[in-house]
């Protein structure tokens, strides 16, 4: 699951404690990225924007300046955002990396994606464990695709599991990291995590449990919002 900081280079992460990373992030335009609404609070970027500094983040190994965050227009409660996202714009803009591009079809159920992330890890049997500021990637699959995207953390050691080689789910300090479809043009963004689903064998000590559904804000719904946003802002 280990992969070179390298890897991935489009996607970041937003702040750094001690041996954690807190949340990602993912560019999808040369002066645009995009994370769970949430991350903007749970980390130090919305106090520095709505105190009128910068933030910066290290993206492919140079830092960068955000200078603007935009919720989506459904937010009413940032505590429980209608729908968890937000797009954070860059003081400069950049080609390097090379930007994501976002999924536009509505396809989704059954493909296999990509998570990306430096959040908790740990077993199936147990759930996270430990943080180690490691980037990670796993792949899952899409079973559900309605105003969210759901995969299911499958356990390998059931008799007909759909668990994949490399099967893994999302864990503390994920959200806003990106879920990835690989297509002929490269990587796609078709999701972006937002947590997971809240059931009776849920527990914040034990995330990332087999059976544990991992839920993505599911980006095909909100690209009129991300080319709203695009062509006003620039």
């Amino acid at each position: 699951y280990e992969i070179r900081s390298s890897d991935f280079p489009a996607v970041f992460f937003l702040q750094r404690e001690g041996a954690r990373r807190i949340c990602g992030a993912t560019v999808i335009h040369e002066r645009w990225a995009i994370t769970a609404a949430h991350c903007i609070y749970e980390t130090n970027l919305g106090n520095s924007i709505n105190n009128g500094r910068n933030f910066t983040v290290e993206v492919a190994n140079e830092e960068r300046e955000i200078d603007a965050v935009y919720g989506h227009p459904a937010i009413t409660d940032k505590e429980n955002p209608e729908v968890d996202l937000a797009l954070l714009r860059f003081s400069k803009a950049s080609s390097v990396p090379w930007p994501t591009q976002v999924s536009r079809d509505s396809n989704e159920v059954g493909k296999v994606v990509t998570l990306v992330g430096w959040g908790y890890f740990g077993i199936g049997t147990t759930g996270r464990q430990y943080a180690d500021s490691t980037k990670r990637r796993a792949h899952n699959r899409i079973v559900q695709a309605d105003s969210k995207l759901r995969f299911i953390f499958d356990d390998p050691r059931i008799l007909d599991s759909s668990s994949l080689p490399l099967e893994g789910s999302l864990g503390l300090g994920d959200s806003g990291g990106p879920a990835l479809i690989e297509t002929k043009e490269g990587y796609h963004l078709v999701g972006v995590a937002i947590g997971e689903a809240v059931g009776d064998e849920y527990s914040e000590e034990t995330q990332g449990k087999y059976g544990a559904i991992a839920v993505y804000e599911r980006i095909s719904l909100h690209i009129d919002w991300i080319d709203s946003v695009f062509d006003s802002e620039g």
